[in-house]
């Protein structure tokens, strides 16, 4: 679980640097007058808390199995990913009211010096997804890559702030609600990224089937154990970060029990000592009948 203590250390480094930014956008969108700036430090602040729940999450997940979760705490990181979703429509929800409000009631144009900010922001906000991606790269976790989402749609709403702004102040009077505007088009980006990390979320609590890729290379790795004749059944399901699976292997029926659970046992040694993450196997042995090779005459 090395993985997920670096997974836990990303999501920190989020709470850490959203804090930080989203009272810089606040105060320097209240006194510049600038409601784009505004609305991306509230994003922020759903940045953090939903940097708090993936960090929570994944710290359960940690936790090893029990008498009441024999199959471990795993899906504590998908329940994580899914409080997350419902946080960025949450949050996409609040920006859309408030903005239609500041559309809606004349105001000055906002201030220059809020352009510097929201540029700072882009900069440090895509790195911080690059980081948190890279994370993520060998741990596949749903909560984590819906936190580094929520870190690259904070740089794309603070990206619309900046062409908002800019707009505004080029346009003068008439444009004052560009960033308004901007801070809806935003909305849209955000809605579209709580709706895939809520999807993915569903599907692994739900159970549901893993890529066809990942299911074809576990087979192939299965069928090349000495002994295995065929697979028959597959079944595999994502819990959090990990794998959990049923294998249904078939062998030579001529062969003694203790020869075929040799085998089982091989197949799941390997599964688990590969690169997927796979938690558990369970490994169903099915005989098969071997006809003999045929003499040449």
């Amino acid at each position: 679980m090395v993985s997920l203590s670096a997974a836990m250390r990303a999501s920190l480094v989020g709470v850490v640097i959203n804090a930080l930014l989203a009272t810089i956008k606040i105060f320097v969108g209240v006194v510049g007058n600038c409601y784009a700036l505004i609305a991306d430090g509230i994003e922020s602040t759903t940045d953090i808390v939903s940097s708090i729940a993936v960090l929570s999450g994944l710290y359960i997940a940690k936790l090893p199995p029990d008498d009441n979760h024999p199959y471990g705490h795993t899906k504590a990181e998908s329940i994580a990913a899914m409080v997350v979703s419902f946080l960025l429509f949450g949050a996409a929800l609040l920006i859309a009211v408030e903005s239609i409000k500041e559309i809606m009631t004349p105001h000055h144009a906002p201030a220059w010096y809020a352009l510097p900010v929201l540029v700072v922001v882009i900069i440090v906000k895509e790195s911080l997804f690059r980081f948190v991606i890279k994370v993520n790269d060998t741990l596949d976790s749903t909560a984590l890559k819906g936190d580094a989402w929520h870190h690259r749609a904070d740089a794309i709403t603070s990206a619309a702030a900046f062409v908002g702004i800019t707009i505004a102040l080029i346009g003068g009077k008439g444009y004052e609600a560009a960033d308004d505007y901007a801070a809806l088009a935003a909305c849209c980006v955000i809605v579209v990224n709580s709706v895939s990390i809520f999807r993915a979320a569903l599907h692994e609590l739900m159970d549901g089937s893993v890529p066809t890729d990942t299911q074809r290379h576990i087979r192939r790795l299965a069928q090349d154990v000495a002994g295995v004749v065929a697979i028959e059944k597959c079944r595999i399901r994502k819990s959090g970060v990990v794998l959990l699976m049923d294998i249904h292997v078939q062998v030579d029926g001529g062969i003694s029990v203790t020869e075929g659970h040799s085998i089982g046992h091989n197949v799941k040694n390997i599964l688990i000592a590969s690169t997927l993450n796979i938690a558990d196997v369970v490994v169903h042995i099915e005989p098969v009948s071997i006809e003999p090779a045929s003499e040449t005459p």
